[in-house]
């Protein structure tokens, strides 16, 4: 018998301020160790998708209006931020979000906050400084003095403390030199590696569908095309609205090849 997904949404719709609709008939399933990414361009709603499944829409005014969301096979639509962390999903926000003002080592422990347990929180401090050797060797520094990619490693880290097993990532790749994002994605393998089921909104289409096993394109607050990421590496809509074609960057919709096979509907 296949094991039950780590993560599904159905059917969601979001609103903002109980009036601008953003997420419609939104679907999207990761399987148990799977690392799923989420493209699309700014707007298309990604970011908001992700407020949803970690609950904290609530802080930005908005609310699912329709749909379900189920974590680990339990209804998790309405649960608070907090316990879907103890439930142990993590976040790392777009923008890093790590407190500047405290160094490595502090910013690491507000990960494990919620944890009881402090042998299990050493051997998630263990598996961090062995994931990210340069966190180990700044661990007393003042975070806000590090670099944009050693600030990503420490908000990863921070994320891996709370020990997920789906970690959720808002553009990993934003603002980072090419070969800083390659050492991201090569860490983000590892942790997929050690079992961890990653989903991951990017930009950078290439660098995500090429890490991970399965893609969702979103536009305008919809899924608008679904496939294994091989397929979408090859397709030439995405290729050319995503991948640095001549139309790249244009509307997915617009395309005049696109077309909305039924098998790739969510």
């Amino acid at each position: 018998m296949q094991p039950a997904p780590i993560l599904e949404v159905s059917n969601v719709d979001v609103v903002y301020g109980g009036a601008i609709d953003v997420l419609r008939d939104v679907s999207l399933t990761v399987e148990e160790g799977a690392v799923v990414s989420i493209l699309g361009a700014n707007g298309a709603g990604k970011t908001t998708l992700l407020r949803a499944i970690s609950g904290l829409l609530s802080y930005h005014s908005g609310a699912i209006t329709q749909g379900t969301i189920r974590f680990n096979g339990t209804d998790t639509t309405q649960t608070d931020p907090a316990a879907l962390v103890r439930g142990r999903m993590a976040q790392v926000m777009e923008g890093r979000r790590i407190f500047a003002e405290l160094t490595v080592q502090e910013n690491l422990g507000t990960g494990a906050y919620s944890r009881k347990d402090r042998g299990e929180v050493g051997a998630s401090y263990d598996r961090v400084m062995e994931l990210f050797p340069r966190l180990k060797e700044r661990r007393t520094q003042v975070a806000g003095y590090m670099s944009g990619g050693e600030q990503q490693m420490l908000a990863i880290g921070r994320a891996l403390m709370a020990d997920p097993r789906l970690l959720l990532l808002d553009e990993p790749s934003l603002g980072l030199a090419p070969l800083i994002v390659e050492q991201i994605f090569e860490i983000v393998r590892q942790i997929n590696g050690q079992g961890t089921s990653v989903l991951i909104v990017e930009q950078n289409a290439s660098m995500a569908l090429r890490n991970s096993s399965f893609g969702y394109v979103m536009e305008t607050g919809r899924v608008i095309k679904s496939a294994p990421s091989s397929e979408l590496l090859a397709d030439d809509d995405v290729k050319a609205a995503y991948l640095g074609g001549e139309s790249a960057h244009t509307s997915f919709r617009n395309l005049k090849t696109y077309r909305r096979p039924a098998e790739y509907i969510v």
